[in-house]
């Protein structure tokens, strides 16, 4: 698919400015970009779930969104979207659709790894022609920062907190889009905001005009639960690609590509040390904490080299 960076960013905005997100954010980022990767002549149905992008976008009677927008309970919106593309498949037979959609849903990581993980998992064994994007901000921050599965293992948050006793959550990070290339959808994408941002463009794009389900998971940083100053946003995401925290790939039909190689590979240190939901890990007597955390990106980072053509 022929591609070109400037004509994109020069289509008119989808997802309008003065939405209530904070400073900082990486969730409008997404939607910005998002929405732009759907051509002009084309129009699309977004299935939002319960998050801070629903509550910050969509508050009756004003909206930030150009095009039709459902908002869905936290469990539901892939269950919604399925739902939307079938009757839009109905109607076309019968000759009351006309014209290009494009189904999009998103949700945060606690609407996609968790609670809304079963109507995800069941829409893209079914085969729905539709792109689901996760806005992954590690937690859910909407609610008051708890812990999600999606949170990395030693991150601070309100149900793991940080303490004499604690040095944060335990466990490790599920990794949803591997999850997701074992449903064998045609196209499955991670990626990040800024510095990359071309990168992003790119997948969503793909994402969105492949036929059948699509799904691409973007790290997107939370100024609040991450404990950053907002204008760290760009440093972040580049920080979290550099040291392979965040490996930027896709797979399509099955196949594994490898869309960023860092020139020299950053220790882990370097994207822990901008956030102040890792400060514990840098006191006396908890530097095992780094090295765990560097051994886990080290292991996650070989296997998929492997698997990266």
């Amino acid at each position: 698919m022929s591609y070109n960076l400037k004509e994109q960013m020069s289509k008119p905005e989808r997802f309008a400015p003065g939405h209530r997100l904070c400073a900082g954010c990486g969730a409008g980022i997404v939607c910005r970009a998002m929405m732009r990767a759907v051509d002009p002549e084309d129009k699309a149905v977004i299935c939002n779930a319960t998050s801070c992008l629903e509550v910050s976008s969509f508050q009756y009677p004003y909206t930030a969104w150009e095009d039709s927008y459902i908002h869905t309970a936290f469990e539901n919106a892939a269950a919604t979207a399925s739902g939307v593309e079938s009757a839009m498949k109905a109607m076309k037979r019968r000759g009351k659709l006309k014209g290009n959609f494009k189904v999009i849903a998103i949700g945060g990581d606690g609407g996609t790894y968790d609670i809304g993980f079963q109507s995800l998992s069941g829409a893209l064994e079914r085969g729905h022609d539709f792109t689901y994007f996760c806005y992954d901000n590690e937690a859910y921050m909407n609610t008051g920062t708890q812990r999600s599965s999606a949170t990395p293992m030693f991150a601070s948050a309100t149900t793991t907190p940080a303490g004499i006793e604690s040095v944060g959550k335990k466990q490790t990070q599920k990794d949803i889009t591997t999850i997701a290339v074992a449903h064998g959808v045609p196209y499955v994408a991670q990626t990040t905001l800024l510095g990359t941002f071309k990168d992003f463009h790119q997948k969503a794009r793909k994402a969105i005009y492949t036929e059948g389900p699509a799904f691409v998971n973007v790290l997107s940083p939370c100024p609040r639960g991450w404990q950053y100053p907002a204008e760290l946003l760009p440093e972040i995401c580049k920080m979290a690609v550099e040291t392979c925290f965040w490996p930027m790939y896709e797979v399509e039909n099955g196949e594994y590509l490898l869309t960023y190689m860092p020139k020299k590979k950053r220790p882990i240190e370097d994207f822990m040390r901008l956030q102040g939901r890792f400060a514990h890990c840098f006191k006396p007597g908890n530097e095992w904490t780094i090295e765990a955390a560097q051994k886990f990106v080290d292991d996650r980072w070989e296997a998929l080299l492997k698997k990266c053509r």
